[in-house]
């Protein structure tokens, strides 16, 4: 199942530097992994652990829906689903990249649900969770959170 998932996984997102903002361009090589996770929540139904793979051609679903994000199976979606969301790269903070500490808050401590995000660059492959109350995370991830839940939102739809 690992090979599965490493064969599906394989490269997909780029670090750029743009004159005016520090984005991350997708492409064929890394991938990003995005999702909610909610414990106190009825059901895989109401959404509790959504968990999505993009790289520069396509987007994958979690069909394990792990809480803790460690084990994953990916399943391509529709490309009106990519359509959607394919620009979710141009929102990731790079200030992310210079911490060294994989999770900011408390993630769904008080209910609240947590975002899990993982970024593969170049073979280096790093992940954080991140609290869903934004009083508890830096200001500078704001943004990428309203993209990454407005993003799992149309996908869900």
């Amino acid at each position: 199942m690992k090979n599965l998932l490493l064969i599906l996984t394989f490269g997909f997102l780029l670090f750029s530097c743009d004159k005016s903002d520090d984005i991350i361009e997708i492409n064929e090589q890394d991938y990003l992994v995005f999702g909610h996770f909610y414990g106190m929540c009825a059901g895989d139904g109401a959404g509790c652990v959504q968990t999505y793979m993009l790289t520069d051609q396509k987007l994958y679903e979690d069909v394990k829906n792990d809480y803790t994000g460690q084990d994953l199976q990916f399943i391509e979606m529709s490309n009106d689903s990519f359509a959607q969301v394919k620009n979710l790269g141009d929102y990731f903070p790079t200030e992310l990249l210079n911490e060294s500490d994989g999770a900011f808050g408390c993630p769904d401590c008080a209910d609240g649900g947590g975002l899990y995000i993982k970024l593969s660059q170049n073979g280096n492959v790093r992940s954080w969770r991140i609290d869903q109350m934004k009083d508890n995370v830096p200001e500078y991830l704001h943004t990428f959170m309203d993209k990454v839940n407005e993003k799992i939102a149309l996908i869900e739809k």
